[in-house]
This record gives C-alpha cells, sequence and structure tokens, in this order.
C-alpha cells in the first residue's frame, strides 16, 4: 500500500479522535486522571476481544511489547503535565506549546533513527502551527494565565513526552507483523495503570465510583477516541515516518474547535476562522505532496536495536 494510503487513513484516524475534546466536555464533571484512567479501562475489553481474534498474527517480540506499553506511560504522564499547565497557563497557549512536539518528534525520529525531515515537511510546519496559535485564542491578552513561568516548563514537558508516547507506540508495531490491536492494547495497559497511580496519589477529586452520566460518555469516549480513532492510527503509524504522523495529528485540535463551536454553538473569531484555513491549507499541501518513501521498509540505522528480540 503506498504511503499517500497510509496518510489517508491516519487522517481518518486524526478525525476520529478530534472529538475527545467534545466528549469530555459533555461528561462535565470528573477529574483529569479519573477520565484518562476510564478512558483506558473500558477500552481495555474491547481491545481485548478484538486482539483474540487475530493473536495468532502478532508476532511481536517481548521488546516491542514493551515499548507499547512504555507509549501508554508516556501519554498518562502527557496528560497531567499538559492539564497542569492549562491551569497554570491557560488553554489557548498551554495548547499551542503542547503542539510544538512535531518538533521533537522530528529531531527525535532524526537522531534515533535516521530520518531526517522532508524540506516540504518543514517547509509546511510553520503554516500549521501559526493556524494553531490563531485557533487556539493564545494571542489574546487574557491567554497567559496565573503562573506563564511554570505553565510554559509544563508544556513543555507535556509536548516531549506526547513526542515519545508517538514514536514509541509507532515503534512497537515495526519491524514485525501485527496487528493494531496489539499495541494499543499494551499502551492502553500502560495508561491505565499510570493513570490510576498519578489519581489516586495527586488528585484529591480522583473517583473510581461510576456515576451518571459522566460514566456514559466515559464509555463512548473510550470506544469512539481509544479504541476506534487510535486502532486507525496505529494501522498507519508503522508504515509514515514519524514527522507525517506528528503533522496529521495537528488536524485534532482545529477539528475539535469546530465541533465545539457546531454543537455547543461556540462562536469562533476571525483570527480563529483564518487560523482554521491555514491549517487546512497546510494539511490539504501535506497530503497532497509526493509521499516519502514508506517507512516500513527495512533499515539500518541507529534504531534498529529496538526491533531486535529479547
Amino acid at each position: 500500500m503506498p504511503t499517500s494510503r497510509y496518510r489517508l487513513i491516519a487522517t481518518v484516524g486524526v478525525v476520529t479522535i478530534s472529538f475527545s475534546p467534545i466528549l469530555i466536555r459533555a461528561a462535565g464533571d470528573g477529574s483529569d486522571m479519573t477520565i484518562a484512567f476510564f478512558r483506558a479501562l473500558y477500552a481495555l475489553p474491547l481491545l481485548v476481544i478484538i486482539h483474540w481474534r487475530v493473536r495468532e498474527r502478532d508476532e511481536r517480540p517481548r521488546r516491542s511489547r514493551m515499548l507499547a506499553v512504555a507509549s501508554g506511560v508516556f501519554l498518562a504522564l502527557d496528560l497531567a503535565f499538559w492539564h497542569a499547565s492549562i491551569r497554570q497557563l491557560g488553554a489557548g497557549l498551554a495548547t499551542v506549546i503542547v503542539y510544538i512536539q512535531v518538533v521533537y518528534v522530528a529531531l527525535l525520529a532524526w537522531l534515533l533513527f535516521g530520518e531526517k525531515p522532508a524540506r516540504r515537511s518543514v517547509a509546511l510546519l510553520p503554516l500549521i502551527l501559526l493556524g494553531i496559535f490563531l485557533i487556539s485564542g493564545a494571542g489574546s491578552a487574557d491567554a497567559y494565565g496565573d503562573n506563564p513561568g511554570l505553565g510554559t516548563i509544563q508544556a513543555l514537558t507535556a509536548g516531549l513526552l506526547y513526542a515519545l508516547f508517538i514514536l514509541l507506540l509507532r515503534e512497537s508495531g515495526r519491524g514485525h507483523s501485527a496487528p493494531p490491536s496489539g499495541p494499543l492494547l499494551d499502551a492502553t495497559i500502560g495508561l491505565a495503570i499510570v493513570a490510576l497511580i498519578i489519581g489516586v496519589s495527586t488528585e484529591p477529586d480522583f473517583s473510581l465510583e461510576p456515576s451518571w452520566p459522566l460514566h456514559g460518555w466515559l464509555l463512548l469516549l473510550a470506544l469512539v477516541a481509544q479504541v476506534i480513532g487510535w486502532l486507525i492510527i496505529t494501522k498507519a503509524m508503522p508504515h509514515l515516518p514519524a514527522l507525517d504522523t506528528s503533522i496529521l495529528l495537528l488536524g485534532q485540535p482545529m477539528l475539535a474547535i469546530l465541533w465545539a463551536g457546531m454543537i455547543f454553538d461556540e462562536s469562533l473569531g476571525s483570527g480563529q476562522w483564518f487560523g482554521v484555513a491555514l491549517v487546512l491549507a497546510g494539511l490539504t499541501l501535506f497530503n497532497l505532496g509526493k509521499p516519502a518513501p514508506d517507512s516500513s521498509e527495512p533499515r539500518e540505522q541507529v534504531g534498529e536495536s529496538l526491533d531486535d528480540p529479547v
């Protein structure tokens, strides 16, 4: 399958997970780690059922499985740092800084796996990031929170953790035959364990008691985002350069803003609409551009040892 097809598959997954903020908002009350833990917990039985049917095709060695679990650990830590940065910095600027993950991904993929960023991808990044900056409202006077210094450090840390999540989840499914449900199941286990630990130890309002309608929305969040959306993305990830997946994920905040406007009647300012146009233009040009070589091909690079069996 050509790389352009995998880009399209990943784009469908990004559209699907862009409904996550909408479902979380609809859920109402619930601490950050309560939502993260039950999102993972409710997804696990579905992923187990899906993976059980194709388990004989999962030929990943133990190291690859541990990489997938570690990716879920980094995702849980990312969520913790990102939500902390929102409280200190404001949602708009915190979101912009976290999505600097594309820079982390580009650098780490180059250093670890020898994936030199394509010129087209690098050229389009400023356009897309400017669009996200405008969409977020981070340039408004009240967007900088009560403690911008601490919030910036937390958001930069969250961006690095998200980049590690992307890279490890992709790497866990490369070089060996594995249906996407395998790496995603392992990652979701890591997410659930660490979200539970963080929630119990740091959040006074963390709760394991099911309540309605919160848990109805969390069930839907698990199905739509953690299972369907990330299964689609995980299927495409091993066949794309790391930066390609990272760039496509930049469409998530733009789409979430659009859904919020349509569902919750949140009005967008002229600057935000301009930002939407910039992101759409950047992602369209990216998807229409000449595909990079399929990254699923064998390679002799620094990161090759990550696929060796233990």
